[in-house]
Formats: C-alpha cells, sequence, structure tokens
C-alpha cells in the first residue's frame, strides 16, 4: 500500500472515532433518567440526574404559639391551633386532637395536628405539661400525723397563704398555741426551712421536706424538730399527711 492509500486510511479511520464519540455523547444525554429531584417531596426519585418538575408534597403544618406549653393543675386548656397550607400557599384544613390532654394529673401531654391533601397526610405535634401550681397550695387542708401530741401538736387544720411568688405561710401551725411557718415550693415540692416557733411556754425548732401527689389533692411532710419546753419538751421526727378539702 502506497503512502496516499495509508494517509486516507487513518483518516477515514479518525473520523470514525469522532463520529462514535458524539453518538455515544447524544446516546448518553438522551438517556439521562428524569424524575423529582427534591428529597422533600413524596415522589422524591433517588435515580433521577435531571428534575422535571413532577414534585409533589403533603401539607405543611405551623403551630400556633409555642411548641411547648405548660399550665397549672386544674386550669382550662385552651389550644393554639394550628395552620396548614400545600406547596402553593392554598389552605388546607387541619384537624386538633386535645383529647390526651389531663388537665386534673400532672404529667406531659401530646396535642396531635392533622392535615391532608391528594399527596398524603402530614401530622405535627404540640407538648403541654400540666404542673403543680402555687395556686394548687392555697387550698383548704386537713392533716393527720404520727407527730406527739405533746412535743410536735401540729393543728389539724391550718391556714395556707402565699408568701411571695414561691412561698408559703402554713399559720395556725401548733394546736392550741398557734404560729406561722413558712415555706418555700418548687412546683410539687414544699420545703421548710429550719425556723423557730415560740409557744409561749417554749420554743419548738423545727424544718421539713415534702411533696405533693399528682392530682393536687395531697401533701405529705416530713418533720424535724426540738421541742424546748420544760418537762415536756423533746426531739425527734415524724409525718403528717395533708388532705385537700
Amino acid at each position: 500500500m502506497d503512502i496516499f492509500a495509508r494517509s486516507k486510511t487513518k483518516s477515514t479511520m479518525k473520523k470514525g472515532l469522532i463520529l462514535l464519540f458524539v453518538a455515544s455523547s447524544l446516546t448518553l444525554g438522551a438517556c439521562k433518567k428524569k424524575g423529582c429531584m427534591d428529597a422533600s417531596a413524596v415522589n422524591y426519585n433517588t435515580e433521577a440526574k435531571k428534575d422535571n418538575e413532577t414534585c409533589l408534597y403533603k401539607p405543611i403544618i405551623t403551630l400556633n404559639g409555642s411548641s411547648t406549653v405548660t399550665i397549672t393543675l386544674g386550669s382550662t386548656y385552651n389550644d393554639a391551633g394550628a395552620t396548614a397550607k400545600n406547596k402553593d400557599g392554598s389552605a388546607v384544613s387541619v384537624i386538633a386532637n386535645t383529647s390526651n390532654v389531663n388537665t386534673e394529673q400532672t404529667g406531659t401531654y401530646t396535642v396531635t395536628y392533622t392535615a391532608t391533601n391528594d399527596n398524603g397526610t402530614t401530622t405535627a405535634t404540640r407538648t403541654v405539661n400540666v404542673v403543680i401550681g402555687q395556686d394548687n397550695w392555697l387550698v383548704s387542708w386537713n392533716a393527720i400525723s404520727d407527730c406527739s401530741s405533746t412535743q410536735f401538736p401540729i393543728s389539724g387544720t391550718p391556714t395556707i397563704t402565699a408568701n411571695g411568688e414561691n412561698g408559703l405561710n402554713i399559720e395556725n401551725f401548733f394546736q392550741l398555741v398557734g404560729g406561722t411557718v413558712t415555706a418555700t415550693i418548687n412546683g410539687s415540692t414544699i420545703t421548710i426551712p429550719e425556723q423557730i416557733v415560740n409557744i409561749t411556754v417554749g420554743d419548738v425548732i423545727l424544718s421539713g421536706t415534702g411533696t405533693m401527689n399528682a392530682t393536687g389533692t395531697q401533701f405529705q411532710v416530713n418533720y424535724t424538730y426540738e421541742n424546748t419546753t420544760p418537762f415536756i419538751g423533746g426531739s425527734g421526727s415524724c409525718i403528717a399527711i395533708y388532705n385537700k378539702q
């Protein structure tokens, strides 16, 4: 084969390779998989390489107010509600289920919101904490105890009043001689710091801690005391149970 023939053959092969490369590129481009490429869509396609604007979305729920609220035991729960919209901004109705909230017992409860469109259902939640508040202490109580009727004769009908935001006065604390004892509260916990109550013939040095139950109907205090009254005084510890009237 002469030089001219070899040159012509090489040129033909080169053109063929170029045409093959172009054809392969066009084929690969034509085969690029299309679909929804938004991971938040219900029809998200993990294999799609090109978005074809076919994404479908469930409603978007927005809570009114905080996602966590705290209310006092025995109060009324008024739900703030929620709104829902489609991706295009059109409104969707929301159903709120507040049936789990029990305002008569302390605890953590969940309100569930539901919104539905043609693409599916969305849910959202709000946490409702029902806690002991100061008002739960400021009611009438009757007390029973295993305390000594001479060394530490607590009254069966004390009067509890507010003393600042987190403080209490327990008035008419002792039988016959009365007296006022101060306490602090932190939710369901009551703390009676060490203090002295004069009972005319002597002093009673006392302290105590206790807890209210989940329904706010009873609390118990463990007392420690020292009575300096001559002949009938003494020291010890005892438990008093206060029942709501």
